[in-house]
């Protein structure tokens, strides 16, 4: 398998200047710019591109800027390129990049809930009431019992981030935190504080998870365009309605990133992009995996780095198991025209359900659908549309989509024309 992920880089990636090289070569990065600053009621371009490293790194301007120019690097990455993610993912903040890029949260309510996460996590804890470390070359067992033993007289640290076999991150009251580093420092381990303006991922962080409970409790989510990693749980969500919870829990339970990228290697991920600013992913993937290739898409020059992944892309065999996840992906965010219930229960529904059915028997069992399961698939989607009333050019466009996702094409040569009757090419 060649499957292939994109993943969106958090706090602490940010610099003057960044997104200015996208804006200024593609015109769809400045209008995700624009978007966002509409969104946020203030220009993100006078903080990203003229503003100080003081200025960027106020946290409630630092993850609307990362974001905006995260997802500013996607859409020129897939506008630019044919390239489409198995899976995707991102490190704390990053996971609402992830979000958007699956088309689960538009950009607007993306930036406008991350600058109130930004603010209510630097209003959770006073200033210099806490801290954070990073841990080099120490077994995370013992940094977990380091941390246990450094808690005490109402002081607390813990481990905020799993990042991989190599490095963790500590974070807690800043009296605990450094007798903790001290601690580590004594038995080997490299320790690096960290320059943040609060104690991320941490008990400290909780009133912060309340306040972002009640945002995120207002906000309508749409359907996953694929799968997207949870930082608290190493998996992909299975339901929107996951959505609320694993966000506010994320605010004070660890970042199981380490654990996050096997499991997309054990899926067969074989390539990742970091899209965003810096590189601090695509170096911690070399850790992970030393054998994914890794890179990263910031700039306009980051295209030549991608372009082995464009050709192992391009290269690649088809992936059946994604072209079953995207019909019913397809069929659930097409829009519904058609309020007969009888026809939308025989046309919609059944079918949907039935192949739904059988993508369960499929992953339980670990095999790949035939080329009947497939066709099954195909024959539900065409029965939605049929019902729905969806457009014959939105179809076409439809079944496009879906083949260059999916790589697809030569199983069904003549689906982008809209013919489902002509028989698949057994390879």
């Amino acid at each position: 398998m060649n499957k292939l992920a994109f993943i969106f880089p958090g706090q602490g990636s940010q610099y003057v200047g960044m997104g200015k090289d996208l804006v200024h070569n593609y015109p769809i990065a400045k209008e995700v710019f624009e978007e966002a600053s509409e969104a946020l009621g203030f220009s993100l371009e006078r903080y990203c591109f003229d503003g100080t490293m003081e200025e960027l790194s106020q946290t409630e301007i630092t993850q609307p800027a990362i974001l905006t120019v995260s997802v500013a690097a996607f859409k020129v990455l897939t506008s630019e390129t044919d390239l489409v993610p198995s899976l995707v993912a991102g490190h704390s903040l990053g996971e609402y990049s992830a979000l958007v890029s699956a088309g689960v949260i538009s950009l607007a309510d993306a930036v406008r809930l991350v600058h109130k996460r930004g603010r209510f996590m630097q209003e959770a804890v006073e200033q210099n009431v806490g801290a954070m470390a990073a841990v080099y070359g120490m077994d995370k067992e013992i940094v977990r019992e380091v941390c246990l033993s450094a808690s005490k007289d109402g002081h607390e640290v813990v481990i905020s981030s799993y990042n991989s076999p190599e490095q963790v991150v500590i974070s807690g009251h800043r009296l605990a935190v450094e007798q903790a580093g001290g601690s580590l420092t004594g038995m080997g381990a490299k320790v690096i504080p960290l320059r943040v303006s609060a104690p991320f991922h941490c008990a400290l962080m909780a009133s912060a998870g309340e306040r972002m409970r009640k945002e995120l409790e207002g906000q309508v989510f749409g359907s996953f365009t694929y799968p997207v990693i949870s930082n608290v749980t190493g998996r992909p969500y299975d339901r929107s309605d996951e959505i609320v919870q694993n966000l506010t829990d994320q605010i004070t339970l660890p970042v199981l990133w380490s654990e996050s990228m096997n499991y997309a290697v054990e899926h067969g991920i074989s390539s990742v992009i970091e899209l965003g600013p810096q590189t601090v992913l695509r170096n911690l993937m070399k850790q992970n995996a030393p054998d994914v290739h890794a890179c990263s898409f910031g700039e306009s020059k980051d295209l030549n780095a991608v372009q082995e992944v464009i050709t192992k892309q391009q290269a690649a065999e088809p992936d059946k198991v994604l072209f079953i996840i995207r019909c019913l992906a397809i069929a659930v965010c097409t829009r519904n025209t058609n309020w007969d219930n009888e026809a939308y229960t025989k046309g919609v529904i059944e079918p949907y359900r039935k192949v739904q059915h059988m993508l369960e028997e499929l992953e339980s069992s670990g095999g790949q659908p035939t080329l009947d399961q497939m066709r099954e698939a195909l024959t539900m989607l065409q029965s939605v549309f049929t019902t729905k009333g969806t457009e014959k050019e939105e179809q076409q466009e439809r079944f496009e989509q879906l083949q260059r996702e999916t790589r697809t094409w030569e199983l069904f040569p003549q689906l982008a024309e809209g013919i489902l009757e002509a028989e698949p090419v057994v390879l």
